[in-house]
């Protein structure tokens, strides 16, 4: 690791640092928290990569009287997303928002009002009403820089904006859903338990209707085992296949990658670099560790509002 990215790490993450938390804990994923750094990481080139933080919205006693502290996984903290000003949000738009003490990311469902929109949770399927005033846009953290990038500090209103009401929704649609046709090949996520952070491959059989998609898996068998397991998917679980950015000749401490395992590709994190091109994998959503030939990981990719994101490496914070 360079001397460069020890130091950015120390600059994010020192002792007294404001940061946000994501939790592993069931019922809880999908959610940030905020809070302070109490003590930095150790080595993060061999592996010692854990922060103890205090929360600052949630307590360890009944009485509400002393902050939650943890140690937690380097992977799990990032900078708070800085203040935006007020702004609209849009159909299918990605948020967080403000509930039960922490941000939780959604989709904006429906403009319900002035200043009030409903919110889709995937995490837990449920769809909340919320103020404009308790949301945010979703940025993920990527190489150092908030994606999508920061709005400039000057009103800029977009041209959907400028739309009559009638037509708004409807182009917002058309702007963000991505139009998958019959024999596309796709990945497709999942929010049954235990399958958390993982994405098969399926093809596209036909579109139906409300933004949802038939689609057959290319490793997953239906009960019987006679045949490939046919579903209807939403919109929101469907994403295009990952473009090929080549094999790495290596993978570093940190960096975020999916691992083939159990038929589809798994959101995890680079833990230990072990000898013969193999890795120890550590994934967060269920708090396992287990190894991996080289061949069977590939660099991690987001999909954020239809562009594919090279994922963060966080010794390059």
């Amino acid at each position: 690791m360079a001397a460069s990215s020890r130091d950015s790490i120390s600059q994010y993450f020192k002792k007294g640092a404001e940061v946000e938390i994501s939790s592993d804990e069931e019922g809880f994923r999908g959610s940030w928290y905020a809070a302070t750094v109490v003590r930095p990481p150790g080595n993060v080139k061999r592996g010692s990569a854990k922060v103890l933080v205090e929360y600052k919205t949630l307590t360890e006693d009944e009485k509400g009287t002393r902050p939650l502290r943890e140690e937690l996984q380097l992977v799990q903290l990032r900078p708070p997303p800085p203040r935006e000003k007020r702004r609209s949000f849009k159909f299918s738009e990605e948020v967080d928002a403000y509930y039960s003490d922490g941000w939780w990311e959604g989709i904006i469902t429906e403009v319900v009002g002035e200043d009030k929109y409903l919110v889709f949770f995937r995490g837990t399927r449920e769809q909340i009403a919320f103020k404009g005033s308790d949301l945010r846009l979703h940025r993920e953290w990527v190489h150092g820089k908030w994606v999508p990038p920061l709005e400039p500090a000057q009103d800029v209103i977009p041209e959907i904006e400028k739309l009559p009401p009638s037509t708004e929704v409807e182009a917002a649609k058309e702007m963000n859903e991505h139009n998958f046709s019959p024999g596309e090949v796709v990945e497709v996520s999942s929010d049954e338990e235990g399958f958390e952070g993982a994405w098969f491959t399926a093809t596209v059989v036909k579109k139906l209707k409300a933004g949802k998609f038939l689609v057959e898996y290319q490793t997953l068998r239906n009960d019987d085992d006679t045949d490939f397991l046919r579903e209807e998917v939403d919109t929101f679980h469907i994403r295009p296949c990952p473009p090929d950015v080549g094999l790495l000749d290596r993978f570093d401490v940190l960096e975020e990658v999916d691992a083939l395992y159990n038929d589809g590709w798994w959101r995890g994190v680079i833990s230990k670099v072990l000898k013969n091109d193999r890795y120890s994998v550590y994934f967060k959503n269920t708090q396992e560790e287990l190894k991996f030939k080289h061949s069977d990981l590939r660099v991690h990719q987001d999909w954020v509002n239809g562009k594919w994101v090279i994922a963060s490496k966080a010794r390059q914070l």
